[in-house]
């Protein structure tokens, strides 16, 4: 029973159920997590077997207060002897004792109770918060394969749309460009023309033999087949005149680099005409489309042709003119030879007239001299090989680690690269080797030839600059040939750009 002296605890029915015998001790207080007791309940009943309360316990209601143990009974005073008290001490002693190992059991039964309830809730918290996930994990991957359909089908989508769009625009095509390949190789633009222009006939008697559309034949309009013969005809013409519009736009506007992308175009602009006479099956041929793109190649290739020619005609004449300056130089040497030839020959003969052998000897050494330079001029003239290979920059211009190798025959290497250096480049060139050769244009093609990796335009090679430094060009002189270098500078002095930088 719990009592206490007389009294027994009494727990509200809503609180756990408390062990056999316990009581609660000194400064003990319920579980925040309890329900409150009901209103009036009282805590401390008389124990029916126990001995008559000396003190009765003070009346409780609510919650148990710290402290809530009745006061302890103030002990009878015995009237027997000491030893007799004493022993009735240790009786009590005995009794307290048992009543502390039942409290301290039941205490530990309590604590058992409440580590049970707490463990059994957060294991319901913790299936709830599982459960919650898995939910959401499901909600997830339904998400994710929604969104992974929706990618599916804008790729399907956008794969399409690339299908039929045409790239038309100039600077992404220039971008892509690169060495022309002719499809149909011929001699020159002339027979390009001739070959256009069997095209062109060809085309116009597929058009009268009506082999350039194809069309249905049993079409009817109000059961009467001539006139669906007569729709399906007029259609038919429509239909040609509108892909012939388009061939004939390719052709006028046709450059080298768009050859792809108007061959592209007039495939689509086919296949719009398809579907737009699908119910009447009109159709271009296959042999009139072939017969276009034909030309549009043969287009493509003339046109490149003709910018090929133009260029060799203006290599050709800058050649011409350079010549030509030559020709001019080494007739104006020739010529100021002659005449200073003709003053040592007269200062000759007064000198003999007068007996001086000596001033004779020297002018006769002159004249020796004269006809030694004359004759070089003669060979320089008469050897149309023979020259400057000269290596040039413009860091202005073009930047660090590039050069131009080229090669001329004026009597004056320096007159060339100041022409070079005109108002088409914003600096004058800086020389940095110059070499003279019996056989230049070799020389010149040999040093092209060893840095052709290196060369800045593979598409026209008549464009003489490469990534190089003046000592790569040096070290390749020196390997392939052994004329002495009658200039050489490494730094190049580049005055006009190191003064404009720093204004």
């Amino acid at each position: 029973m719990n009592h206490v002296s007389g009294y027994r605890f009494n727990p509200p029915p809503n609180w756990p159920a408390s062990p056999e015998g316990w009581v609660p001790p000194q400064g003990w207080t319920p579980d925040p997590s309890w329900p409150p007791a009901p209103p009036g309940w009282q805590f401390w009943l008389p124990s029916q077997a126990g001995p008559r309360p000396v003190t009765p316990p003070p009346a409780v209601s609510g919650h148990v207060e710290p402290g809530g143990l009745p006061p302890a009974p103030t002990p009878p005073r015995s009237s027997a002897s000491g030893l007799f008290g004493k022993k009735k001490r240790l009786e009590e002693l005995d009794a307290e004792n048992s009543q502390l190992r039942a409290w301290v059991a039941s205490l530990q039964g309590m604590e058992a109770l409440r580590i049970a309830t707490e463990t059994e809730a957060l294991r319901e918290r913790h299936e709830r918060e599982e459960e919650s996930a898995r939910a959401a994990s499901a909600r997830w991957h339904s998400e994710l394969a929604r969104a992974e359909a929706e990618l599916d089908r804008v790729r399907s989508e956008v794969v399409q749309a690339r299908a039929r769009i045409v790239e038309a625009e100039e600077t992404a095509l220039l971008q892509e460009a690169g060495v022309y390949e002719y499809e149909h190789p011929l001699a020159d633009a002339v027979a390009y023309k001739a070959r256009l222009q069997e095209v062109k006939d060809t085309l116009k008697a597929m058009v009268r033999g009506d082999t350039a559309v194809l069309a249905a034949t049993d079409w009817q309009v109000n059961g009467s087949a001539a006139q669906g013969r007569k729709m399906v005809r007029d259609f038919s013409k429509l239909m040609l005149r509108a892909y012939n519009a388009e061939a004939d736009n390719l052709v006028r506007t046709m450059k080298p680099y768009k050859l792809a992308s108007a061959v592209d175009r007039l495939g689509k602009t086919r296949e719009t005409i398809a579907k737009l006479g699908g119910t009447m099956s009109i159709r271009i041929s296959d042999a009139y489309h072939h017969q276009r793109l034909y030309e549009l190649q043969l287009t493509s290739d003339y046109k490149a042709k003709v910018e090929e020619e133009k260029e060799r005609v203006r290599e050709q004449r800058e050649q011409q003119r350079e010549e030509e300056k030559a020709r001019r130089e080494f007739e104006k040497e020739k010529a100021r030879l002659l005449k200073e030839q003709s003053h040592y020959r007269s200062a000759l003969a007064r000198l003999e007239a007068k007996g001086d052998e000596d001033g004779a000897a020297q002018l006769r050494a002159k004249i020796a001299e004269t006809d030694e330079a004359i004759e070089g001029v003669d060979n320089r003239e008469a050897n149309i090989r023979a020259g400057y290979v000269y290596v040039i920059s413009n860091i202005g211009a073009f930047g660090e680690h590039m050069v131009k190798i080229g090669m001329t025959r004026r009597l004056e290497p320096l007159d060339r690269v100041r022409e070079l250096g005109d108002a088409s480049v914003p600096f004058r060139f800086d020389v940095h080797a110059l070499v003279f050769s019996n056989d230049a244009v070799g020389l010149e093609a040999r040093l092209h030839k060893e840095l052709e990796d290196r060369r800045v335009n593979r598409v026209n090679l008549r464009r003489e600059f490469f990534h190089a430094s003046p000592a790569d060009v040096r070290d390749v002189l020196a390997r392939i040939s052994g004329q002495h270098l009658l200039e050489y500078r490494e730094m190049p002095e580049a005055l006009e750009w190191r003064a404009s930088q720093e204004n």
